[in-house]
Protein backbone atom coordinates (compact mmCIF):
# COMPACT_ATOMS: atom_id res chain seq x y z
CA UNK A 1 0.00 0.00 0.00
CA UNK A 2 1.35 3.46 -0.88
CA UNK A 3 2.57 5.40 2.14
CA UNK A 4 0.96 8.80 2.80
CA UNK A 5 3.11 11.85 2.09
CA UNK A 6 4.31 14.02 4.97
CA UNK A 7 5.73 17.50 4.39
CA UNK A 8 8.06 18.70 7.15
CA UNK A 9 8.75 22.45 7.13
CA UNK A 10 11.63 22.98 9.55
CA UNK A 11 14.65 25.28 9.25
CA UNK A 12 16.70 23.46 11.93
CA UNK A 13 18.53 20.79 9.96
CA UNK A 14 19.17 18.55 12.99
CA UNK A 15 15.51 18.56 14.09
CA UNK A 16 14.32 18.06 10.52
CA UNK A 17 16.66 15.12 9.98
CA UNK A 18 15.64 13.54 13.28
CA UNK A 19 11.97 13.75 12.37
CA UNK A 20 12.56 12.47 8.86
CA UNK A 21 14.35 9.31 9.95
CA UNK A 22 11.90 8.69 12.78
CA UNK A 23 8.92 8.85 10.43
CA UNK A 24 10.32 7.54 7.14
CA UNK A 25 9.07 4.01 7.73
CA UNK A 26 5.44 5.22 7.80
CA UNK A 27 5.52 8.22 5.43
CA UNK A 28 6.97 9.48 2.21
CA UNK A 29 8.76 12.44 3.78
CA UNK A 30 9.28 15.69 1.86
CA UNK A 31 11.39 18.45 3.41
CA UNK A 32 11.29 22.26 3.17
CA UNK A 33 13.11 24.98 5.14
CA UNK A 34 11.14 28.18 4.44
CA UNK A 35 7.82 29.49 3.19
CA UNK A 36 8.72 29.47 -0.49
CA UNK A 37 10.08 25.94 -0.23
CA UNK A 38 6.98 24.84 1.66
CA UNK A 39 4.66 26.21 -1.02
CA UNK A 40 6.69 24.58 -3.81
CA UNK A 41 6.86 21.21 -2.03
CA UNK A 42 3.19 21.32 -1.09
CA UNK A 43 2.19 22.05 -4.69
CA UNK A 44 4.43 19.30 -6.06
CA UNK A 45 3.68 16.53 -3.58
CA UNK A 46 0.15 17.20 -2.30
CA UNK A 47 0.91 15.85 1.18
CA UNK A 48 -1.67 14.17 3.38
CA UNK A 49 -0.34 16.18 6.33
CA UNK A 50 2.15 19.01 6.85
CA UNK A 51 4.30 19.54 9.95
CA UNK A 52 5.03 23.28 10.13
CA UNK A 53 7.45 25.11 12.42
CA UNK A 54 6.30 28.65 13.15
CA UNK A 55 9.82 30.01 13.36
CA UNK A 56 10.97 30.17 9.75
CA UNK A 57 13.64 32.24 7.97
CA UNK A 58 14.21 35.03 7.32
CA UNK A 59 12.73 35.70 10.80
CA UNK A 60 13.14 32.45 12.74
CA UNK A 61 12.38 34.14 16.06
CA UNK A 62 9.15 35.66 14.78
CA UNK A 63 6.01 33.49 14.26
CA UNK A 64 4.66 35.72 11.49
CA UNK A 65 6.59 33.94 8.74
CA UNK A 66 5.24 30.58 9.89
CA UNK A 67 1.71 31.98 10.06
CA UNK A 68 2.13 33.39 6.56
CA UNK A 69 3.26 29.95 5.37
CA UNK A 70 0.16 28.42 6.97
CA UNK A 71 -2.05 30.94 5.15
CA UNK A 72 -0.33 30.15 1.84
CA UNK A 73 -0.86 26.40 2.25
CA UNK A 74 -4.50 26.79 3.22
CA UNK A 75 -5.02 29.04 0.21
CA UNK A 76 -3.70 26.24 -1.99
CA UNK A 77 -5.91 23.68 -0.24
CA UNK A 78 -8.46 24.80 2.36
CA UNK A 79 -8.78 21.15 3.46
CA UNK A 80 -5.02 20.78 4.14
CA UNK A 81 -4.05 19.17 7.43
CA UNK A 82 -1.30 21.31 8.97
CA UNK A 83 0.16 20.50 12.40
CA UNK A 84 2.02 23.39 14.01
CA UNK A 85 5.26 22.85 15.93
CA UNK A 86 6.09 25.68 18.32
CA UNK A 87 8.34 26.49 21.24
CA UNK A 88 7.01 26.18 24.78
CA UNK A 89 6.79 29.96 25.10
CA UNK A 90 4.96 30.27 21.80
CA UNK A 91 1.73 28.53 22.78
CA UNK A 92 -0.40 31.62 22.16
CA UNK A 93 0.81 31.84 18.57
CA UNK A 94 0.19 28.14 18.12
CA UNK A 95 -3.39 28.76 19.24
CA UNK A 96 -3.56 31.65 16.75
CA UNK A 97 -2.50 29.21 14.05
CA UNK A 98 -5.22 26.74 15.05
CA UNK A 99 -7.71 29.58 14.94
CA UNK A 100 -6.47 30.34 11.41
CA UNK A 101 -7.06 26.80 10.20
CA UNK A 102 -4.22 24.61 11.48
CA UNK A 103 -5.39 21.14 12.46
CA UNK A 104 -3.39 20.79 15.72
CA UNK A 105 -0.22 21.96 17.44
CA UNK A 106 2.67 20.37 19.33
CA UNK A 107 5.19 22.03 21.64
CA UNK A 108 8.93 21.57 21.32
CA UNK A 109 10.67 19.37 22.22
CA UNK A 110 8.29 17.09 20.33
CA UNK A 111 7.41 13.75 21.89
CA UNK A 112 7.69 11.30 18.98
CA UNK A 113 4.98 8.94 20.24
CA UNK A 114 2.58 11.84 20.57
CA UNK A 115 3.62 13.10 17.12
CA UNK A 116 2.93 9.69 15.55
CA UNK A 117 -0.57 9.59 17.08
CA UNK A 118 -1.37 13.11 15.87
CA UNK A 119 -0.12 12.34 12.37
CA UNK A 120 -2.07 9.07 12.20
CA UNK A 121 -5.23 10.91 13.20
CA UNK A 122 -4.55 13.61 10.60
CA UNK A 123 -4.01 11.13 7.80
CA UNK A 124 -7.13 9.21 8.73
CA UNK A 125 -9.29 12.32 8.84
CA UNK A 126 -7.74 13.65 5.62
CA UNK A 127 -8.52 10.40 3.81
CA UNK A 128 -12.11 10.39 5.03
CA UNK A 129 -12.56 14.02 4.02
CA UNK A 130 -11.09 13.41 0.57
CA UNK A 131 -13.35 10.45 0.02
CA UNK A 132 -16.37 12.38 1.27
CA UNK A 133 -15.48 15.34 -0.95
CA UNK A 134 -15.05 13.04 -3.95
CA UNK A 135 -18.40 11.46 -3.10
CA UNK A 136 -20.04 14.88 -2.94
CA UNK A 137 -18.36 16.06 -6.15
CA UNK A 138 -19.47 13.00 -8.01
CA UNK A 139 -22.52 12.58 -5.83
CA UNK A 140 -24.92 10.20 -7.41
CA UNK A 141 -23.01 9.76 -10.61
CA UNK A 142 -25.74 7.19 -11.15
CA UNK A 143 -28.37 9.95 -10.86
CA UNK A 144 -29.10 12.83 -13.22
CA UNK A 145 -32.06 15.20 -13.01
CA UNK A 146 -34.22 12.73 -11.03
CA UNK A 147 -33.27 9.85 -13.34
CA UNK A 148 -31.28 6.89 -12.05
CA UNK A 149 -28.82 4.75 -13.94
CA UNK A 150 -25.26 3.64 -13.47
CA UNK A 151 -25.40 1.39 -16.52
CA UNK A 152 -23.53 2.34 -19.72
CA UNK A 153 -26.88 2.74 -21.48
CA UNK A 154 -28.17 5.36 -19.04
CA UNK A 155 -24.83 7.11 -18.72
CA UNK A 156 -24.98 7.53 -22.51
CA UNK A 157 -28.45 9.09 -22.14
CA UNK A 158 -27.16 11.52 -19.49
CA UNK A 159 -24.19 12.50 -21.71
CA UNK A 160 -26.54 12.98 -24.66
CA UNK A 161 -28.67 15.40 -22.64
CA UNK A 162 -25.62 17.41 -21.56
CA UNK A 163 -24.47 17.76 -25.19
CA UNK A 164 -27.79 18.44 -26.91
CA UNK A 165 -29.63 20.52 -24.30
CA UNK A 166 -27.70 23.79 -24.93
CA UNK A 167 -28.74 23.78 -28.61
CA UNK A 168 -32.09 24.81 -30.07
CA UNK A 169 -32.44 21.68 -32.20
CA UNK A 170 -35.69 19.69 -32.01
CA UNK A 171 -35.22 16.31 -30.32
CA UNK A 172 -37.22 13.16 -30.97
CA UNK A 173 -37.24 10.91 -27.90
CA UNK A 174 -37.99 7.25 -28.59
CA UNK A 175 -38.79 4.59 -26.03
CA UNK A 176 -41.35 2.19 -24.66
CA UNK A 177 -44.11 3.35 -22.36
CA UNK A 178 -42.84 3.90 -18.83
CA UNK A 179 -39.17 4.44 -19.69
CA UNK A 180 -39.17 8.08 -18.61
CA UNK A 181 -39.35 10.00 -21.88
CA UNK A 182 -40.97 13.03 -20.25
CA UNK A 183 -38.25 13.08 -17.57
CA UNK A 184 -35.67 13.20 -20.38
CA UNK A 185 -37.56 16.11 -21.94
CA UNK A 186 -37.64 17.95 -18.61
CA UNK A 187 -33.89 17.40 -18.20
CA UNK A 188 -33.25 18.75 -21.70
CA UNK A 189 -35.27 21.83 -20.76
CA UNK A 190 -33.50 22.39 -17.43
CA UNK A 191 -30.07 22.13 -19.07
CA UNK A 192 -30.98 24.49 -21.91
CA UNK A 193 -30.94 28.27 -22.30
CA UNK A 194 -34.77 28.00 -22.33
CA UNK A 195 -34.77 26.86 -18.68
CA UNK A 196 -35.91 30.33 -17.58
CA UNK A 197 -39.02 29.89 -19.72
CA UNK A 198 -41.96 27.53 -19.20
CA UNK A 199 -41.98 23.77 -19.79
CA UNK A 200 -45.34 22.67 -21.14
CA UNK A 201 -46.14 19.02 -21.80
CA UNK A 202 -49.07 17.81 -23.89
CA UNK A 203 -50.11 14.24 -24.67
CA UNK A 204 -51.30 14.23 -28.26
CA UNK A 205 -53.25 11.00 -27.69
CA UNK A 206 -55.17 12.34 -24.69
CA UNK A 207 -56.88 15.28 -26.46
CA UNK A 208 -59.76 14.76 -28.90
CA UNK A 209 -58.70 15.33 -32.50
CA UNK A 210 -61.12 18.22 -33.03
CA UNK A 211 -59.63 20.10 -30.06
CA UNK A 212 -55.95 19.36 -30.54
CA UNK A 213 -55.30 22.10 -33.11
CA UNK A 214 -56.86 24.69 -30.82
CA UNK A 215 -54.88 23.36 -27.83
CA UNK A 216 -51.62 23.73 -29.72
CA UNK A 217 -52.17 26.94 -31.68
CA UNK A 218 -54.96 28.70 -29.80
CA UNK A 219 -58.11 30.21 -31.32
CA UNK A 220 -59.82 33.50 -31.95
CA UNK A 221 -63.19 34.44 -30.48
CA UNK A 222 -66.02 32.98 -32.55
CA UNK A 223 -63.78 30.72 -34.63
CA UNK A 224 -65.93 27.71 -33.75
CA UNK A 225 -68.89 26.79 -31.55
CA UNK A 226 -67.91 27.35 -27.94
CA UNK A 227 -65.04 29.73 -28.72
CA UNK A 228 -66.42 32.57 -26.64
CA UNK A 229 -63.07 34.28 -26.07
CA UNK A 230 -59.67 34.49 -27.66
CA UNK A 231 -57.34 31.83 -26.26
CA UNK A 232 -53.60 31.27 -26.52
CA UNK A 233 -52.39 27.81 -27.45
CA UNK A 234 -49.56 25.84 -25.88
CA UNK A 235 -47.03 26.90 -28.52
CA UNK A 236 -47.67 30.55 -27.73
CA UNK A 237 -47.74 29.92 -23.96
CA UNK A 238 -44.40 28.11 -24.14
CA UNK A 239 -42.66 31.04 -25.87
CA UNK A 240 -39.09 31.33 -24.60
CA UNK A 241 -39.35 27.83 -23.17
CA UNK A 242 -40.03 24.28 -24.23
CA UNK A 243 -43.09 22.47 -25.58
CA UNK A 244 -43.03 18.69 -25.13
CA UNK A 245 -45.32 16.75 -27.46
CA UNK A 246 -45.77 13.23 -26.12
CA UNK A 247 -47.19 10.49 -28.35
CA UNK A 248 -46.41 12.61 -31.41
CA UNK A 249 -47.27 9.65 -33.63
CA UNK A 250 -50.96 10.22 -32.86
CA UNK A 251 -50.97 13.76 -34.29
CA UNK A 252 -53.79 14.21 -36.86
CA UNK A 253 -52.76 14.96 -40.45
CA UNK A 254 -54.26 18.47 -40.39
CA UNK A 255 -52.27 19.39 -37.30
CA UNK A 256 -49.09 17.82 -38.74
CA UNK A 257 -49.14 20.34 -41.62
CA UNK A 258 -49.49 23.30 -39.28
CA UNK A 259 -46.81 22.02 -36.90
CA UNK A 260 -44.42 21.50 -39.82
CA UNK A 261 -44.87 25.12 -40.88
CA UNK A 262 -44.19 26.31 -37.35
CA UNK A 263 -40.99 24.24 -37.12
CA UNK A 264 -39.83 25.66 -40.44
CA UNK A 265 -40.69 29.32 -39.87
CA UNK A 266 -41.33 29.69 -36.11
CA UNK A 267 -44.61 31.34 -37.09
CA UNK A 268 -48.26 30.22 -36.89
CA UNK A 269 -51.85 31.44 -36.86
CA UNK A 270 -54.47 30.79 -34.23
CA UNK A 271 -57.53 28.82 -35.34
CA UNK A 272 -59.82 31.31 -37.04
CA UNK A 273 -57.11 33.97 -37.06
CA UNK A 274 -55.20 35.74 -39.82
CA UNK A 275 -52.41 37.34 -37.82
CA UNK A 276 -48.99 35.70 -38.04
CA UNK A 277 -47.61 35.05 -34.57
CA UNK A 278 -43.92 34.43 -33.91
CA UNK A 279 -42.78 32.15 -31.10
CA UNK A 280 -39.28 30.98 -30.16
CA UNK A 281 -40.65 27.85 -28.50
CA UNK A 282 -38.36 24.82 -28.66
CA UNK A 283 -40.21 21.62 -29.55
CA UNK A 284 -39.33 18.24 -28.11
CA UNK A 285 -41.34 15.21 -29.18
CA UNK A 286 -41.66 11.62 -27.98
CA UNK A 287 -43.27 8.43 -29.15
CA UNK A 288 -43.40 4.74 -28.30
CA UNK A 289 -44.32 3.74 -31.85
CA UNK A 290 -42.09 3.27 -34.87
CA UNK A 291 -42.51 6.59 -36.69
CA UNK A 292 -40.62 5.34 -39.74
CA UNK A 293 -43.27 2.66 -40.18
CA UNK A 294 -45.93 5.35 -39.76
CA UNK A 295 -44.19 7.37 -42.49
CA UNK A 296 -44.08 4.33 -44.77
CA UNK A 297 -47.79 3.68 -44.23
CA UNK A 298 -48.68 7.32 -44.91
CA UNK A 299 -49.97 8.00 -41.40
CA UNK A 300 -47.17 10.41 -40.55
CA UNK A 301 -45.66 13.04 -42.86
CA UNK A 302 -42.08 12.30 -43.88
CA UNK A 303 -41.11 16.00 -43.96
CA UNK A 304 -42.42 16.50 -40.42
CA UNK A 305 -40.56 13.40 -39.26
CA UNK A 306 -37.26 14.80 -40.49
CA UNK A 307 -38.00 18.19 -38.92
CA UNK A 308 -38.67 16.57 -35.55
CA UNK A 309 -35.86 14.03 -35.76
CA UNK A 310 -32.97 16.47 -36.14
CA UNK A 311 -31.56 14.68 -33.11
CA UNK A 312 -32.92 11.31 -31.96
CA UNK A 313 -32.53 9.78 -28.50
CA UNK A 314 -33.52 6.21 -27.68
CA UNK A 315 -34.35 5.70 -23.99
CA UNK A 316 -33.54 2.06 -23.11
CA UNK A 317 -36.13 -0.26 -21.63
CA UNK A 318 -35.47 -1.39 -18.06
CA UNK A 319 -34.81 -4.97 -19.17
CA UNK A 320 -32.06 -3.62 -21.47
CA UNK A 321 -30.18 -2.14 -18.49
CA UNK A 322 -30.48 -4.85 -15.88
CA UNK A 323 -27.50 -3.47 -13.97
CA UNK A 324 -29.82 -0.65 -12.86
CA UNK A 325 -32.68 -2.80 -11.54
CA UNK A 326 -31.42 -3.05 -7.95
CA UNK A 327 -30.43 0.62 -7.92
CA UNK A 328 -33.82 1.86 -9.13
CA UNK A 329 -35.77 -0.53 -6.91
CA UNK A 330 -33.87 0.48 -3.76
CA UNK A 331 -34.35 4.16 -4.54
CA UNK A 332 -38.12 3.65 -4.80
CA UNK A 333 -38.07 1.51 -1.64
CA UNK A 334 -36.31 4.29 0.27
CA UNK A 335 -38.58 7.00 -1.16
CA UNK A 336 -41.86 5.23 -0.43
CA UNK A 337 -40.60 3.77 2.83
CA UNK A 338 -40.06 7.30 4.12
CA UNK A 339 -43.37 8.47 2.66
CA UNK A 340 -45.36 5.68 4.30
CA UNK A 341 -43.57 5.67 7.66
CA UNK A 342 -41.44 2.57 7.03
CA UNK A 343 -37.95 4.02 6.43
CA UNK A 344 -36.06 0.87 7.51
CA UNK A 345 -37.63 -1.52 5.00
CA UNK A 346 -35.25 -3.64 2.95
CA UNK A 347 -35.74 -6.20 0.19
CA UNK A 348 -35.76 -9.87 1.13
CA UNK A 349 -33.47 -12.10 -0.99
CA UNK A 350 -36.46 -13.57 -2.86
CA UNK A 351 -37.63 -10.05 -3.75
CA UNK A 352 -34.25 -9.16 -5.23
CA UNK A 353 -34.23 -12.41 -7.22
CA UNK A 354 -37.74 -11.71 -8.51
CA UNK A 355 -36.91 -8.12 -9.43
CA UNK A 356 -34.01 -9.31 -11.56
CA UNK A 357 -35.94 -12.15 -13.19
CA UNK A 358 -39.03 -10.12 -14.12
CA UNK A 359 -39.28 -8.88 -17.72
CA UNK A 360 -40.59 -5.38 -16.81
CA UNK A 361 -42.97 -4.74 -19.71
CA UNK A 362 -44.08 -1.51 -18.00
CA UNK A 363 -40.48 -0.42 -17.36
CA UNK A 364 -39.64 2.07 -14.59
CA UNK A 365 -43.26 3.14 -14.14
CA UNK A 366 -44.24 -0.47 -13.45
CA UNK A 367 -41.43 -0.84 -10.92
CA UNK A 368 -42.44 2.39 -9.21
CA UNK A 369 -46.01 1.17 -8.82
CA UNK A 370 -45.01 -2.32 -7.67
CA UNK A 371 -42.57 -1.03 -5.06
CA UNK A 372 -45.01 1.54 -3.69
CA UNK A 373 -47.70 -1.10 -3.33
CA UNK A 374 -45.20 -3.50 -1.72
CA UNK A 375 -44.19 -0.88 0.85
CA UNK A 376 -47.84 -0.40 1.79
CA UNK A 377 -48.55 -4.13 1.98
CA UNK A 378 -45.35 -5.32 3.71
CA UNK A 379 -45.96 -6.61 7.24
CA UNK A 380 -42.40 -7.11 8.49
CA UNK A 381 -39.10 -5.36 8.02
CA UNK A 382 -38.54 -6.81 4.56
CA UNK A 383 -40.39 -6.54 1.27
CA UNK A 384 -40.91 -9.99 -0.23
CA UNK A 385 -41.58 -11.22 -3.76
CA UNK A 386 -45.21 -11.72 -2.71
CA UNK A 387 -45.45 -8.08 -1.63
CA UNK A 388 -44.21 -7.11 -5.10
CA UNK A 389 -46.68 -9.55 -6.69
CA UNK A 390 -43.71 -11.13 -8.43
CA UNK A 391 -43.75 -14.57 -6.81
CA UNK A 392 -44.53 -16.08 -10.22
CA UNK A 393 -41.12 -14.94 -11.43
CA UNK A 394 -39.59 -17.47 -9.03
CA UNK A 395 -41.72 -20.42 -10.17
CA UNK A 396 -39.61 -23.38 -11.15
CA UNK A 397 -36.55 -22.05 -9.35
CA UNK A 398 -35.24 -23.90 -6.29
CA UNK A 399 -35.45 -21.85 -3.08
CA UNK A 400 -32.15 -20.35 -1.97
CA UNK A 401 -30.11 -22.29 0.56
CA UNK A 402 -29.28 -20.74 3.92
CA UNK A 403 -25.78 -20.00 2.65
CA UNK A 404 -27.14 -18.36 -0.52
CA UNK A 405 -29.61 -16.28 1.47
CA UNK A 406 -26.89 -15.16 3.90
CA UNK A 407 -24.50 -14.27 1.08
CA UNK A 408 -27.27 -12.44 -0.76
CA UNK A 409 -28.02 -10.34 2.31
CA UNK A 410 -24.31 -9.64 2.87
CA UNK A 411 -23.86 -8.73 -0.78
CA UNK A 412 -26.78 -6.29 -0.63
CA UNK A 413 -25.43 -4.60 2.51
CA UNK A 414 -21.86 -4.32 1.19
CA UNK A 415 -22.97 -3.07 -2.24
CA UNK A 416 -25.22 -0.46 -0.64
CA UNK A 417 -22.35 0.80 1.54
CA UNK A 418 -19.96 0.94 -1.42
CA UNK A 419 -22.57 2.73 -3.55
CA UNK A 420 -23.22 5.33 -0.84
CA UNK A 421 -19.49 6.02 -0.60
CA UNK A 422 -18.83 5.88 -4.37
CA UNK A 423 -16.64 2.78 -4.08
CA UNK A 424 -14.36 4.23 -1.38
CA UNK A 425 -13.21 1.24 0.66
CA UNK A 426 -12.15 3.10 3.80
CA UNK A 427 -15.43 4.96 4.25
CA UNK A 428 -17.50 1.84 3.50
CA UNK A 429 -15.46 -0.23 5.96
CA UNK A 430 -15.97 2.39 8.69
CA UNK A 431 -19.73 2.36 8.09
CA UNK A 432 -19.84 -1.45 8.15
CA UNK A 433 -17.73 -1.59 11.31
CA UNK A 434 -15.01 -3.76 9.79
CA UNK A 435 -11.40 -3.25 8.71
CA UNK A 436 -10.29 -2.56 5.14
CA UNK A 437 -8.65 -6.03 4.77
CA UNK A 438 -11.83 -7.70 6.06
CA UNK A 439 -13.94 -5.74 3.57
CA UNK A 440 -11.61 -6.72 0.72
CA UNK A 441 -11.90 -10.39 1.73
CA UNK A 442 -15.68 -10.10 1.94
CA UNK A 443 -15.87 -8.47 -1.48
CA UNK A 444 -13.76 -11.25 -2.99
CA UNK A 445 -15.92 -13.94 -1.36
CA UNK A 446 -19.13 -12.31 -2.57
CA UNK A 447 -17.82 -11.65 -6.07
CA UNK A 448 -18.02 -7.87 -5.79
CA UNK A 449 -15.54 -6.22 -8.14
CA UNK A 450 -13.27 -3.43 -6.94
CA UNK A 451 -13.88 -0.19 -8.81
Amino acid sequence: MTKPTLLIVEDDEDIGTQMKWALASDYEVVMAEDRAGAVAAFTASGPSVTLLDLGLPPRPNDPEEGLAALASLLTLDPMAKVVIVSGQGDKQNALRAVGSGAYDFLCKPVDMDELRLVLQRCVYVAELEREYHAMQQGRRADAFEDMLGGSPQMQAVFNFIRKVAPTTAPVLILGESGTGKEMVAQALHRWSPQKIGPFIAINCNAIPENLLESELFGHEKGSFTGAHTQRKGHIESAAGGTLFLDEIGELPASVQIKLLRFLQEKRFQRVGGRQEIHSDTRVLAATNVNLQESVASGKFREDLYFRLAVVVLKVPALRERRDDIDLVAKEFLHRYGVQHGKPRLTFAPDALRALNLHHWPGNVREMQNRVQRAVIMADGKRVTANDLELADALNGLPPPTLKEARESAEREIVQDALRRHRGKITAAAVELGISRPTLYELMEKLGIARE
